[in-house]
């Protein structure tokens, strides 16, 4: 079965790859309800529950279904942005209709079930539909389609507060942990994609995504039988840690088409790795040399010169900050020129990475 998405005539341009807090965010409320499909999470999933308020508790369990067995399209965005709050005010932006249509069709179960014309917000038989399908899905299910159908504005509200205490409870920390691993690995798909096209960009998110043999769709194989068209506004692919191995894909008419996929999970840093970096830091030359290059790739003799150093004593500091593997030399003609590995900086810590790009 397949899920097929049509690029014909779609600009290069229109298919990227991007990371997204709020898909990230969702994929973890996915590990919180259905902890059985992550073995490997399931000690965080543990830790996560113990640490949660109990009201915080009750509010996951009440909106599950919006992200336990499918993901609601507006939970999955075609255009992430840099923070979750972007992402929410995103949200915010969307119509009530194609709000409540959205969460009702994972409300009710089954992304099988649609909700066309009249809408269940103004036709009192498509809402009594809506409702005859979320009571046979559970009594939480109809109690949520009820409140949503009688004030999207209030559920529209309550949904937005309650992902935004994840944040704080649970979520930022966590983002802080793997945005870096998401960043290189869009970055690596990005240059895969530029440099050999879009049949080796797709290979590497997923044996499950392929390029049809006429270059004209993107296959992705999953439950469901379904076709969708990119049209101009392109198809956005999302890495995941938390997500793992699920694929996600979001094909429902009037969507731009998403698909988020699994990486592995980042190897734990050894800490003498951890160890070796923090004493890299700690000299104040060698801080101002990493401030120096996250402006811009540098060669020795630039450093020196910006800092009235000696171009050997600038050497014998990018070796300490090469072997911590903060800085990399390329090799372009004459010169070689230093970068930072920004994804093993910001594993230190936002602040440290704040002070270093301020």
């Amino acid at each position: 079965m397949t899920v097929r998405i049509d690029i014909s005539g779609l600009p290069a341009g229109r298919l990227r790859f991007a990371a997204s807090p709020l898909a990230e965010l969702t994929a973890m409320l996915h590990v919180l309800a259905e902890p059985g499909h992550h073995p490997q999470l399931a000690g965080w999933a543990a830790d996560v529950w113990a640490g949660l308020r109990p009201e915080l508790a009750e509010r996951l369990r009440e909106a599950e279904f919006l992200w336990r067995s499918s993901r609601a399209d507006f939970l999955v965005p075609a255009r992430p942005r840099p923070t979750l709050a972007e992402e929410l005010d995103d949200v915010d932006r969307i119509d009530d209709e194609t709000y409540v249509t959205a969460a009702l069709t994972t409300t009710c179960g089954s992304n099988r079930v649609h909700f066309g014309a009249p809408s269940p917000l103004a036709d009192a038989a498509a809402r009594e539909r809506a409702l005859d399908l979320a009571q046979a899905r559970g009594a939480l299910q109809e109690a949520f389609a009820e409140r949503l159908l009688a004030d999207p504005a209030a559920v529209r509200a309550r949904v937005r507060d309650t992902l935004e205490q994840c944040a704080e409870a649970f979520f930022d920390a966590a983002w802080q942990g793997v945005a870096g691993h998401l960043a290189a690995d869009v970055r690596r798909k990005t240059d895969l994609l530029r440099r050999q096209g879009i049949g080796a960009a797709l290979a590497s998110v997923s044996g499950a995504v392929t390029l049809a043999p006429d270059g004209t769709g993107i296959l992705v194989d999953k439950l469901q039988d379904n076709a969708i068209t990119a049209d101009g506004a392109g198809v956005t692919f999302l890495p995941s840690v938390f997500g793992h191995p699920h694929l996600v894909a979001v094909h429902a008419p009037g969507w731009q088409p998403v698909v988020q996929y699994p990486v592995a999970a980042p190897e734990p840093v050894p800490l003498e790795t951890v160890t070796l970096r923090l004493e890299a830091l700690a000299h104040p030359v060698r801080l101002r040399l990493l401030r120096t290059l996250a402006r811009g790739p540098h060669t020795t003799g630039e450093l020196a010169h910006a800092w009235d150093l000696s171009a050997p004593e600038v050497s014998r500091h990018l070796a300490v900050l090469r072997r911590a593997g903060l800085v990399t030399p390329r090799r372009q003609g004459r010169y070689v020129r230093y970068t930072v590995n920004v994804p093993d900086l910001t594993a230190l810590g936002s602040d440290l990475l704040a002070a270093v790009l301020r």
